[in-house]
Parts: C-alpha cells; structure tokens; sequence
C-alpha cells in the first residue's frame, strides 16, 4: 500500500511547492529504472507532509495500545530495515541520508509501505499470517523503499496536477487567486482515488529485489513472498496489500527473469570477507 490516504490530512489545505518541471529519481542499479519523471511537486515539501502524517499514524496506533507490541517483530524488520537502507546509495546517493524510520503496527492487516522520505510501516498480520521468512521480509521492504525512492507518490500527484492543467485549472499555478487552493485539493484527489501503475509496480519489483539481493536477502524469495500473495487473494477477501500490489503469474515470471541478474549480488552479499 502506498500510505496515500494516512496523508490525507496532511496533504488537504497545502500548498504545491516549487515547480520541478522532468526529470529521474535514480540512478544506477543492475536492473535499470532511470526513465524520466514528470515532478511538479516538491520533494522536501512531501516528504514533510509524510513525516508530519507517520507521526500522526504512530501517535493513534500508541494510545490503542497498537505500536511496536512485539518486540522480537520489531527487531526483525528494523534488522531487515537496517542491511538494505545502506544499499539504495546505487540508487540515489541521498537516500542513506534519509531520516528513516520503521516500526511495527500490530493489525491483522496483511499490509506495508514507505512512505516519503523513509517511514516505514509493517503490519504484524503481514508477517503473521504468511509467515514470512527474513528473506521474504526483505523483498516486501524492498518494494516498498523503491517507491518511495522513485518518488511514484509525487509523480502520481504531479500528473493529477498536468491533467488539471490541461482542462484549465493550471493558471492558478501562476498566483491567478483561490484557485491554487482548489488546484492542490483536485490534484490531491485524483491522486488518491489512483493506485500504483504496473509500470511502477514493476519497476518497485525490480529495485525491491536487488535491494534485498544487495543486502544479502535471498532473491528467490520474491517468487515464494507473491505465490503466498496469490494463494491468500483465493480466499475471497484480498489482502490490503495487493488491492494496489496485483500478483499474478506474469508477475512471478517477471521476479524470475531477474534471478540471473541479481543472484550475483546475493552471492557477492554473503561471500566471506
């Protein structure tokens, strides 16, 4: 899940920030995702209105008793966190400078994301009701860290905000009165009611996974993590998680055409020193 709603009240009332006009968010990498972005949103501006609602979000889940319960939970997926935060420098030289943060939400939920900037969130049911393997651990937080190193939240929002601009709203980007203030809120709702395109999808698994292989996670693991997502979406209620994570068996074919690129990188991780 990609935390766009929990910005909710955060993102409504803001203003847009300074224009950025084309460009890539990464760089590097063995399996390539450098294609240009269209970013007329401020990076440091979302990645505040995120850390002000990861707050928010920790501050609820710790008067219902609900944040971090299971300390040895916890200590697995900060461990997780921990090896592949120091690997996305072959992305973006900046991101080990985030002021990253992981906790635990206790939830029957099978969900996880990265929000901006690096506020990370596991569900315990996600771990729980899978039963998921570090390895395995390692490829959902991958996937997760890779969108928000991509920055797709603000390229979603950027394009909402091109759409409005094509059907007349985009002259209140120049100061032309209130309607900045309707701008953001119609950008800001497109960009909600949107999930995660399969482009950026794929491109969150091909990142996620060297990520993890990089960090010393077996990559294998992205093949048996999104046939459990298969098997738990036949019970007729799909998780949260794959409401905006589509798993299908393309999918599956697709972790393991990269095998041979990035198994390398989990040999080279775990090569005796």
């Amino acid at each position: 899940m990609s935390a766009l709603r929990i910005l909710a009240a955060v993102l409504l009332g803001s203003c847009l920030g300074t224009l950025s006009g084309c460009a890539t968010t990464t760089e590097g990498g063995a399996v390539g995702a450098d294609r240009s972005q269209l970013l007329l949103v401020s990076s440091e501006q979302l990645d505040e209105m995120a850390a002000q609602s990861y707050a928010k979000l920790k501050a609820d889940a710790a008067r219902q008793g609900a944040l971090n319960r299971d300390p040895a939970m916890l200590q697995r997926v900060r461990t997780v966190a921990s090896r592949i935060e120091p690997q996305t420098r072959v992305f973006r030289p900046d991101a080990p400078g985030w002021n990253w943060e992981v906790n635990v939400l206790n939830s029957d939920q099978l969900n996880a994301f990265c929000m901006p900037g690096g506020k990370i969130m596991f569900y315990s049911g996600l771990i729980n009701q899978l039963r998921l393997t570090d390895d395995e651990i390692a490829i959902v937080m991958g996937h997760e860290i890779a969108h928000a190193l991509r920055e797709h939240s603000r390229e979603q929002m950027s394009q909402a905000i091109a759409a409005q601009t094509a059907i007349g709203v985009g002259a209140a980007l120049f100061g032309l009165g209130e309607g900045s203030a309707g701008l953001a809120n119609a950008g800001y709702e497109a960009l909600i009611a949107t999930r995660f395109s399969r482009n950026d999808e794929s491109e969150a698994d091909r990142i996620g996974l060297e990520l993890a292989a990089r960090a010393g996670y077996d990559p294998r693991a992205g093949v048996t993590l999104w046939q459990k997502m298969t098997a738990a979406n036949k019970g007729g209620h799909p998780p949260e998680f794959l409401s905006s994570h589509p798993a299908d068996a393309a999918r599956v074919r697709e972790i393991e055409s990269l095998l041979p690129t990035v198994m390398p990188l989990y040999q080279a991780a775990n090569r005796p020193r």
